[in-house]
């Protein structure tokens, strides 16, 4: 059997599988890339304090006000292609890539293993020889006058059997008033970025630590296919030798996103029993807080985590975003994040898309990450589509074992799915290993489902849990062994109260 997304653990001396996201697991937690020192050892409570909550806030109740937002974001975050004229394009064709480059990392642990499994990485890094110096690239741009006296060049990138293209592009400099900007093979929308938000991103990495190499290279979104387009404009009167800019990697994804859930072992019957959140009315508002995560390491790797955008107690509508520390836990990836939002089906049991997906790719600023309960918290870069729900949350004492609770994800990246069951108790977690203690220590909920299961890619995703007629974050997924041939297994959330008072609370409610 191939369980997608999971490594192995022991717990209480059994052998157990914990899902990872998407995305490598890494051992590095810091405070916006600095190692925490957290308050984390939790409470023994009596009974939950339910009067411990911040409320959900849902956009649709100012509809106005959120179409004027949503029009006012896709006017600046995109155009097709800002001229009256495509420019000829120029073409770096990798051909296809040897077998060896695209597989996959696994995950793998000691203990009684029956089988190791495969995490879900969508995307391997591909060299680009030809771009690789700032020198080629520029032997390969042809500038053209553009309108306004502004000069433009392009260059496609074609990576032979590619699902996407992410272009690791290393800028040194770029005259003021310069963009950047990117598009699939067939043109369309671009999704473009200005050489002042490049001096910002690459001013935030710098303070986190990272290294050159990462302060400066930026990621581009991916169009599906094989071929993603960088075009560079240059104001009027500006010198085209000032674009210091290089291509020297990509991450070449060998399956999209929405292709990911077809990985998994169907022989086996994985992930059968995932249930269409649009098949259950009354969870729609949580699936409107929840997005479809992709990332890129630093080594080029590409990944998939599901995340949650959380309310503050003054619903400021602040981008606040809850995922795993296991799949962001540096700002280098928190500025690679791109979200999908409403990922879900058509209709109950549609195998197509609705279109109301919107995607977003700017990033995101890394406030907060902790091994302690797997928690990375972020605050988008961009205001999220209108018709969003800003998830409310529970920080009070720790929830009793027999609550009901409910998780809304996107297992191997697929349509937003639904998994309902009880809190079985309390866990400590970390190093791939989670061992069943009591409330008193335990920093993690043991979880099983009655409904639907997890899979990799569900990782970060939120543990809802109902408090009258609203429903509440009070955790995000960690891993377990729960499966659709698992059914009696337990998921591992983080505890939302724990993280809550030891840091986040500053932000959502100061």
């Amino acid at each position: 059997m191939a369980i997608q997304q999971k490594t192995w653990l022991l717990v209480g001396g059994l052998a157990l599988v914990v899902a990872g996201c998407g995305g490598g697991s890494s051992s590095s937690s810091g405070d916006g890339g600095t190692t925490p020192t957290d308050p984390t050892t939790p409470v023994t409570p009596t009974q939950p304090n339910l009067s411990e909550r911040i409320e959900p806030f849902d956009t649709l109740a100012k509809s106005t006000e959120a179409s004027a937002a949503s029009s006012a974001q896709s006017a600046s975050g995109g155009a097709l292609y800002g001229q009256a004229a495509k420019p000829s394009i120029r073409t770096v064709s990798l051909g296809a890539p040897a077998a060896s480059l695209l597989q996959k990392s696994t995950a793998t642990a000691t203990g009684n293993l029956e089988k190791a499994a495969e995490a879900v990485q969508i995307g391997a890094k591909r060299d680009v020889a030809a771009t690789a110096t700032v020198a080629g690239l520029q032997s390969q741009l042809n500038w053209q006058p553009g309108s306004g006296g502004t000069q433009l060049a392009a260059i496609a990138f074609d990576s032979a059997t590619a699902q996407g293209v992410r272009l690791g592009v290393w800028v040194k400099s770029l005259p003021a008033g310069a963009v950047l900007r990117f598009y699939g093979a067939s043109g369309g929308e671009a999704v473009q970025v200005t050489s002042a938000e490049l001096e910002a991103q690459a001013a935030q990495l710098r303070q986190s630590g990272a290294d050159d190499q990462t302060v400066h290279t930026y990621w581009s979104p991916d169009f599906g296919g094989t071929q993603t387009v960088l075009e560079i404009q240059v104001p009027a009167g500006a010198d085209v030798q000032q674009v210091q800019v290089a291509v020297p990697r990509l991450s070449h994804f060998t399956q999209s996103a929405a292709q990911a859930q077809k990985s998994v072992d169907e022989k086996a019957g994985s992930g059968s029993c995932n249930v269409d959140l649009m098949c259950q009315p009354d969870y729609l508002a949580q699936g409107r807080s929840v997005a479809r995560m992709t990332y890129t390491r630093e080594d080029g790797l590409s990944y998939l985590c599901t995340g949650t955008l959380l309310n503050d107690a003054t619903s400021s509508k602040t981008p606040y975003f809850l995922t795993a520390n296991h799949c962001v836990s540096t700002q280098a990836q928190a500025s690679t994040l791109i979200t999908d939002w409403f990922y879900h089906s058509a209709s109950c049991g549609s195998s197509t898309v609705s279109t109301d997906t919107r995607r977003l790719t700017k990033g995101s600023t890394l406030l907060y990450s902790t091994a302690s309960t797997d928690t990375s918290f972020v605050q988008l870069n961009e205001a999220p589509p209108a018709g969003v729900v800003y998830a409310g949350s529970y920080f009070g004492a720790a929830l009793s074992a027999g609550s009901g609770i409910a998780g809304v994800h996107h297992p191997s990246g697929d349509m937003e799915k639904l998994s309902v069951g009880t809190l079985k108790g309390y866990g400590q977690c970390g190093n791939g290993t989670c061992l069943d203690t009591d409330v008193s220590s335990g920093t993690f909920y043991g979880v099983n489902w009655q409904q639907g299961t997890t899979e990799g890619g569900s990782s970060g995703s939120a543990l809802f849990y109902s408090i009258g007629s609203q429903r509440y974050v009070s955790g995000q997924l960690y891993g377990g062994n729960a499966s659709c041939r698992e059914p009696n297994g337990t998921d591992y959330y983080g505890r939302f109260d724990v993280s809550y008072k030891a840091k986040i609370k500053q932000w959502l409610n100061p």
